[in-house]
């Protein structure tokens, strides 16, 4: 058990937060001493090694795709740093990537834009399941962009070399750890919503349009729905793209009025049912939710 779990050999790699590896073991020998069993030297051995690590405040988390494949990112130990909440995953995101997973239809040989896509877990995975022609990831903080980055590029992804030019390279002797997939063409967007241009969107043209944990705060609203509103207007075909946007209802009147403003601007809507299969270890909510807004 203890080589499935903390010295797995993914874990020892990339390692988990050491207080969560701390606390588990701890777990682990107190239901194994309750048993009344001999004393296992190895627990008590594994314990004293992550007792004696220092404290970090990055860490790296590894999620198993449905096949046994991993996500691995390297993300903020904190729920705030460097002045955002952009550097670790929230749930709304592994929600929306579990639905993704199951309907990948909707992705398959198109191209997908993702709002405010964070470290980029979302859309790591849709990557890896879901086989789509072209994946633009997008964000405006300097951190979590440079962070996105390298976890693109540790799940072995190659971005196209002129959407980098503006972020900082990684360390010498840094190395995508998996150079071997049947890469779709990755993009990494600075984008921010309350300042795009029509010109920065004109190259993009989205047949699908995703985001997850982007209705928090009232103030972003119309920036988000104006930008929703400009995308509309850039698909080859003439058509607007499909957009599903994943929430944590966190505060109701926030998300009501999310809708009120979708009702204003003319942006019909509809609420997705959950899967019943869950594939991501996280706190299953009723609160999370997957709209389908039709531009």
């Amino acid at each position: 058990f203890l080589f499935q779990t903390v010295l797995h050999p993914l874990c020892v790699k990339y390692p988990p937060p050491t207080k969560y590896r701390r606390c588990f073991l701890t777990e682990l020998i107190k239901k194994h001493e309750s048993t009344g069993a001999e004393p296992l030297d190895e627990l008590y051995d594994a314990l004293a090694d992550i007792l004696n690590e220092e404290e970090s405040t990055r860490c790296y988390k590894n999620y198993l795709l449905p096949a046994g494949e991993p996500v691995t990112l390297s993300e903020s130990s904190v729920m705030v740093s460097g002045g955002t909440t952009g550097l670790v995953t929230w749930d709304a995101a592994l929600w929306l990537a579990e639905w993704a997973t199951q309907n990948p239809a909707v992705f398959s040989d198109r191209t997908v834009l993702e709002l405010g896509s964070g470290i980029g877990f979302t859309g790591i995975t849709i990557c890896k399941t879901c086989s789509p022609k072209a994946y633009i990831f997008s964000d405006c903080h300097p951190c979590v962009l440079q962070q996105l980055m390298e976890n693109i590029r540790l799940n072995g992804f190659a971005v196209e070399p002129k959407t980098a030019h503006r972020l900082q390279t990684e360390p010498p002797g840094w190395e995508a750890e998996a150079p071997n997939y049947q890469n779709p063409k990755l993009i990494v967007a600075e984008l921010d919503w309350g300042s795009v241009t029509e010109k920065q969107l004109s190259d993009l043209r989205p047949d699908v349009v995703i985001a997850a944990d982007v209705v928090y705060d009232p103030e972003i609203i119309l920036a988000l729905i104006g930008m929703l509103q400009k995308l509309s207007a850039f698909r080859a075909d003439g058509k607007p793209p499909e957009v599903y946007i994943a929430s944590t209802i966190r505060n109701p009147d926030t998300y009501h009025l999310f809708q009120a403003e979708l009702d204003k601007a003319g942006i019909g809507w509809q609420s997705i049912p959950a899967e019943s299969n869950s594939i991501f270890l996280y706190d299953v909510q009723p609160n999370i939710t997957i709209l389908q807004l039709f531009l």
